[in-house]
C-alpha cells in the first residue's frame, strides 16, 4: 500500500475522531521501537508500521454518535465498536491489500491470549505475533492518553498502565509482549514519545512513517529521540 493511500486513510479516521491524531503517531512509534529492539528486518518493520497506522481504519464505518460518545458505552454500543476490527480488515481487502502482516494486525489487535477477545476468539499463539505485541501497545496508549474521565499523564500514568497490563498477563496478553514493552519503557526508550507526541501537540503526517526510504522527522531539541533521527517505514477497549 502506498504512503499516500495510508495517509488518506489515516486522515479519514482523524476526521471521524480527532483524538486519534496523536494516538496514531504514538502507537506507530511504539511499534517501531519494539520491532527494532527485537531485531526485525526493515521491510517487516515497514509492514508493521503500516498495520499500526491503520489498526483503527474500521472505525470509519462506526456511527459518530457511538464513536464520539464521551461516557461509557452500553452493551449494544460496545458490540458496534467491536465490529471495527473486521470492518477494517474487510475495507483493506476490498482495496486490494494482500499483506498478511498488515491485515492480521488490523483484524486481530483486540484478540486476547485466553481466547476471550474479538473478532475471532483466537487464543494464545494462534494470535498473529504482530497483533499479540500491538495489543499491549494499544492498551498502554489508551491508559496514558487524555480522556474526559482521566486527566493524569506522564510517568505516574505510565506506571499505573504497566501495573494493569502486568495483571492481565496470561489472560489478555502474552508474557513476552508485556515484558518486551516494559523493558523498553524502563530503559527510557519510550518516554520521549509520550512527552513530545501528546494529545495537545501538533504531529507530522503519518505518511512519513510509510515511506520506503528513510524520512527525516523533526524531533524537539534535547529529546532522547536524537538516537532515532530518521524514520521509515479503561474505555472498554475502543
Amino acid at each position: 500500500m502506498s504512503p499516500d493511500i495510508v495517509q488518506a486513510l489515516v486522515r479519514t479516521i482523524e476526521m471521524k475522531d480527532l483524538s486519534t491524531v496523536a494516538h496514531t503517531w504514538r502507537v506507530v512509534l511504539y511499534t517501531r521501537a519494539m520491532a527494532e529492539a527485537a531485531g526485525i528486518d526493515r521491510p517487516t518493520i515497514r509492514r508493521l508500521t503500516i498495520g499500526a497506522a491503520l489498526h483503527d481504519v474500521g472505525k470509519i464505518d462506526v456511527p459518530d454518535e457511538i464513536l464520539q460518545k464521551p461516557g461509557r458505552l452500553n452493551d449494544d454500543e460496545f458490540e458496534v465498536i467491536k465490529a471495527h476490527a473486521p470492518l477494517g480488515y474487510d475495507r483493506l481487502v476490498r482495496m486490494g491489500e494482500q499483506d498478511q502482516v498488515v491485515l492480521h494486525l488490523v483484524r486481530h489487535h483486540h484478540e486476547r491470549f485466553d481466547g476471550k477477545g474479538y473478532p475471532d476468539g483466537l487464543k494464545g499463539y494462534d494470535i498473529p505475533m504482530g497483533a499479540r505485541y500491538f495489543s499491549v501497545i494499544d492498551t498502554f496508549d489508551a491508559l496514558t492518553s487524555l480522556r474526559p474521565y482521566r486527566r493524569d499523564l506522564g510517568p505516574q500514568a505510565a506506571e499505573r498502565a504497566l501495573e494493569e497490563i502486568h495483571k492481565a498477563v496470561g489472560t489478555r496478553y502474552c508474557r513476552e509482549s508485556v515484558e518486551a514493552f516494559t523493558r523498553l519503557y524502563r530503559n527510557g526508550s519510550l518516554g520521549w514519545i509520550m512527552e513530545h507526541f501528546n494529545d495537545s501537540c501538533p504531529v507530522p503526517a503519518v505518511r512519513e512513517l510509510a515511506e520506503d526510504s528513510h524520512t527525516a522527522v523533526t524531533i524537539p531539541p534535547g529529546s532522547p529521540a536524537a538516537a532515532w533521527p530518521r524514520i521509515d517505514a479503561g474505555s472498554r477497549g475502543r
